[in-house]
């Protein structure tokens, strides 16, 4: 059967896509170019063509999946409706009660930043941009009198802190916290941030 011939683009995304699903199984200290290309059945030497080395492959693999993320959130909150439903669709999405997936994958890569400066960027500015766009969004929320926040910012750091801890609470220990309980949880803060009670926050009045 004749291979199909790619752009270097789509290579390079396939490439990526396959780094990613075996940081997820493997994690990042244990995953090598060898079991990126025999998940493609392609040769090392085409991995390493794109990639020159595995710490260049691993945070490039990183920096793909944020973008994903990135791009999914920005979608949730560029909707077209009140911005207390578009928070409660993006914090939900996140939530690790929610569709997002990959929790794994990050889990790992917030490890693994401890040693390597590359991963730690990638990290720390899909960090940046999650907070920001959150921030921006309860502005819009505070702006157009559907709810109050002295702290935009603040609540934003806030409530990324306690999903992200959620995530590793619920994946590395699994049965710690129930998803009931968690998204309890989650309502809990977003409403008590936006100065709501949990009522409005579900009836997104």
């Amino acid at each position: 059967m004749t291979r199909v011939r790619l752009s270097v683009a789509e290579r390079r995304a396939e490439l990526l896509r396959a780094a990613i699903g075996q940081i997820e199984v493997r994690g990042v200290a244990a995953v090598r170019i060898s079991d990126v290309a025999s998940a493609l059945g392609v040769s090392n030497a085409l991995v390493l063509y794109h990639f020159s080395t595995k710490e260049k492959l691993v945070s490039a693999a990183f920096a793909h999946a944020a973008e994903d993320d990135l791009a999914h959130l920005h979608k949730l909150l560029g909707r077209r409706t009140t911005a207390l439903k578009r928070l409660r669709a993006a914090v939900r999405w996140y939530a690790p009660t929610g569709q997002a997936k990959g929790w794994r994958l990050w889990i790992e890569g917030w490890s693994a930043a401890l040693r390597e400066p590359a991963l730690r960027e990638v990290a720390r500015d899909l960090d940046k941009q999650w907070k920001a766009a959150l921030a921006e969004v309860v502005a819009e929320g505070v702006a157009a009198g559907e709810f109050g926040c002295p702290d935009p910012m603040g609540a934003a750091l806030r409530l990324t802190a306690l999903l992200d801890g959620l995530a590793v609470q619920m994946t590395t220990y699994e049965g710690a916290v129930s998803r009931a309980r968690a998204q309890e949880w989650v309502d809990e803060a977003l409403a008590r941030e936006l100065g709501l009670d949990r009522a409005q926050l579900t009836s997104g009045r």
